[in-house]
């Protein structure tokens, strides 16, 4: 799939939000929330439905719009891909500068711990001997996996 701008991004959201929308409803929806003409949003329809992002079904003299890739997938590979590009593929760094700008809310390090947490047991019961490189303390008692551990160990 071709590379999704971000204005194109805000109405794919709109989509994403409510669908199938005609062509009216989502330049009522995105001429209220950002100040973009109706000839804008139709040429940003436009340009989606192009990059198959979106689709539409003719209905009477509407158009009606849908999304032809899921949210989550979508979100999925354009976090891969900026993790890949900013991180070179590590997560850690990227958790790490949240964590010392304060910008983690306890429900996000709730949540982090509990992804890890699943992560770790998904990885021992596909792998008996993950269990010897992955820590089954709890990361909430201050662990972290005994490799990452090592790593860091080796750095300090």
């Amino acid at each position: 799939m071709k590379e999704i701008s971000n204005s194109e991004l805000a109405v794919l959201n709109a989509l994403w939000e409510s669908s199938p929308m005609s062509s009216s409803e989502v330049v009522e929806k995105l001429t209220r929330s950002n100040e973009w003409h109706e000839k804008t949003v139709k040429t940003l329809l436009n340009r989606l439905v192009k990059k198959q992002a979106i689709g539409f079904q003719k209905q009477g003299r509407a158009y009606l719009y849908s999304p032809l890739i899921d949210q989550s997938e979508y979100q999925i590979k354009q976090s891969q891909s900026f993790v890949e590009r900013l991180f070179a593929g590590r997560v850690a760094p990227l958790v790490a500068g949240f964590a010392k700008q304060n910008k983690l809310s306890a429900e996000d390090i709730a949540e982090l711990k509990s992804l890890i947490d699943n992560w770790q047991e998904e990885s021992s019961n596909k792998d008996p001997q993950a269990e010897d490189s992955v820590s089954k303390a709890s990361i909430s008692k201050g662990s972290l996996p005994k490799d990452y551990s090592l790593k860091r160990d080796a750095h300090d």
